[in-house]
């Protein structure tokens, strides 16, 4: 039946819209605080420490990292300059903080570098429209926490594994193979032109550089994304970019651990390494924003099969099926909306999303021989099996470095 949503999930949703815009808002405050800290700490050592630590440069690197901070500013201002595109403008109420945050005179915030992969699913760019209206303009001001704030700055990060020439080496080692495996299943069709009429779904297509490239190709490509972040950014990198390199962030300055030298935390990044409104003329290509099960999973309506069901010939999921709360509806669903003989590409970890919540949502937790054996129950044939060695959003100058060992295959509709 129908998805039906009540008056206080719709202003939740509102909600949930309006701290998400704050928390790009108050970036800089945040940002400056926490690193206004370190300035604190060297005024708690001993004079003969401080004068140390000043022919090091290390203050001089916090007045750099405080500039970096403010470029990051400016662009994720970009990214919020126009809310009423999603379906209102927000009046937040004036909160003399934010321009202290510039004069250093901030509350100390602590955070470490969270290491995490967030996926979500996608949108329309040009339809999607949350009615703020519900909300108030004298309603107490947001303040973002920790987690907040995490997210931003893995949207940053995002930013470079998809749409820089940084992240190519990254991205290009999952994608690559996905769409070498597209190409392949479809080898009747050769040229783009021959693709136009296949349908590909990219769920949690995050800042759309897949969904992008998959188009490219000629598909005709449909991303899904759930994550506001996620999706605000998108519309920025995809719908308002004019140019090759048009932006520059600093996507490392949030932590000072394990890092060889300062060219490391405080190196720039140019965005994007390609136009993307340059696609081939004729080429189908959009986000849809949305959960993934309440879009494409929806049960039966008036007698008639879903309007998903048989419709796409393709799935791409890369770092996204361990995002489910319950995986076996999220397969079920791929299956059922797939054609016959359509073919299912995945490319990912099981970092279940959902294991040990604080939320009281479901979460079930499969391994990856659960995983498989669970697909070919329900009515997948897999094959071209490997693993395939990656890491997701990390800074390759670091120290440290987490890799995952992602589970790819190929699995047709039987």
């Amino acid at each position: 039946m129908s998805q039906t949503f009540s008056d206080a999930d719709i202003e939740e949703e509102q909600k949930h819209f309006s701290n998400v815009i704050a928390t790009f808002q108050q970036y800089a405050q945040y940002s400056l605080a926490a690193n206004n800290r370190r300035r604190k700490d060297i005024y708690t050592l001993p004079q003969g420490d401080k004068e140390l630590l000043d022919g090091l440069g290390y203050r001089q690197k916090l007045q750099e990292v405080d500039k970096a901070i403010l470029v990051n500013a400016e662009f994720l201002k970009l990214i919020v300059a126009n809310p009423e595109i999603f379906g209102h403008d927000l009046d937040f109420p004036k909160d003399a903080d934010e321009d202290r945050a510039c004069r250093g005179t901030l509350h100390d915030h602590s955070h470490g570098d969270v290491h995490s992969h967030s996926h979500s699913h996608s949108h329309d760019h040009a339809n999607v429209a949350p009615d703020l209206r519900g909300i108030s303009k004298h309603q107490r001001k947001y303040k973002p926490t920790d987690f907040d704030m995490d997210k931003l700055r893995s949207t940053l990060k995002q930013f470079v594994r998809d749409w820089s020439q940084e992240g190519k080496e990254e991205r290009e080692t999952c994608y690559a193979p996905m769409k070498d495996a597209l190409v392949a299943h479809f080898s009747d069709k050769p040229s783009s032109q021959s693709r136009q009429n296949i349908r590909v779904l990219v769920p949690g297509a995050g800042l759309g550089r897949l969904a992008y490239d998959v188009a490219n190709l000629g598909f005709a490509c449909q991303g899904n994304e759930f994550s506001h972040y996620m999706l605000l950014a998108s519309y920025l990198i995809l719908n308002r970019t004019d140019a090759i390199g048009q932006y520059t962030i600093y996507p490392y300055v949030h932590s000072f651990s394990n890092l060889p030298d300062r060219e490391a935390m405080l190196r720039p990044v140019e965005i994007p390494d390609v136009l993307p409104s340059a696609l081939p003329a004729g080429s189908s290509f959009s986000l849809v924003a949305g959960d993934f099960e309440e879009i494409y999973g929806t049960e039966y309506e008036e007698g008639d099969l879903e309007p998903q069901a048989g419709q796409w010939d393709a799935v791409l999921t890369c770092f996204f099926i361990d995002t489910a709360k319950n995986i076996v509806n999220y397969l079920r669903i791929i299956h059922r909306i797939l054609a016959p003989g359509g073919v299912w590409i995945n490319a990912g970890p099981l970092l279940w999303h959902f294991e040990n919540n604080t939320t009281n949502d479901p979460s079930i937790e499969l391994d990856l021989e659960e995983v498989k054996m669970l697909a070919r129950k329900i009515g997948f044939v897999i094959s071209d099996e490997r693993t395939i060695d990656t890491t997701y959003t990390s800074n390759s100058q670091s120290m440290l470095g987490y890799v995952y060992k992602t589970a790819f295959w190929t699995a047709t509709k039987a």
